[in-house]
């Protein structure tokens, strides 16, 4: 075999992985908080080149659809019945709620997602309409964001909530992976 060969295929593997980890993709999770208090369920968001992807787990739901939107500030104080989230996130200019009206929806209206007969929800959708990374579409401004699952499912004209009813999870969203992050060396592994 000739030796240029033999030398790249043995030293590939260190510069390929250090290569691919530099350009992680952007992650974050929230912890989701009944008004009790007390954690009702997980979501995740992973960047991908064609958006926002969430993952929403959660429990102690009534059975139907139930509205999903990411608010404005990052703080879930469940005896402010959530209030302390802000309003639903919109970027300048000003845009109304909902993805039925005229000039709509706000970049933090996402769809309806149902809540199974056990009160389960398991859900995956995609979002474009804002970011996980640092940009003028970032959710990671000064304040934070929040996602806020509301009693009902939004009639996605109703101004301005969809008369989706009260708030109940509430949970700020954390960036775990900042966009571009580079992998700890300690996680490489060589073989």
């Amino acid at each position: 075999m000739n030796t240029r060969i033999l030398l790249a295929c043995v030293l590939a593997p260190l510069f390929i992985a250090p290569c691919a980890a530099a350009g992680a993709k952007a992650h974050a999770v929230a912890k989701l908080i009944g008004l009790d208090g007390k954690e009702t369920g997980r979501a995740s968001f992973q960047s991908t080149s064609h958006g926002v992807l969430i993952e929403l787990d959660m429990r102690g739901l009534t059975p139907g659809a139930h509205a999903v939107m990411i608010h404005t500030t990052a703080a879930c104080d469940p005896k402010k019945l959530f209030t302390s989230a802000g309003p639903s996130l919109g970027f300048d200019p000003p845009r109304p709620h909902g993805f039925l009206v005229k000039g709509g929806p706000r970049a933090g209206d996402l769809p309806n997602q149902f809540a199974a007969a056990d009160g389960t929800l398991h859900a995956s959708f995609l979002t474009n309409a804002f970011t996980l990374g640092n940009g003028k579409k970032s959710i990671f401004d000064r304040d934070g964001a929040s996602i806020i699952v509301n009693a009902r499912g939004d009639d996605y004209l109703t101004q301005p909530d969809g008369s989706a009813g009260p708030r109940v999870a509430c949970g700020t969203i954390i960036r775990t992976v900042a966009p571009g992050a580079r992998q700890s060396s300690s996680r490489r592994t060589y073989r």
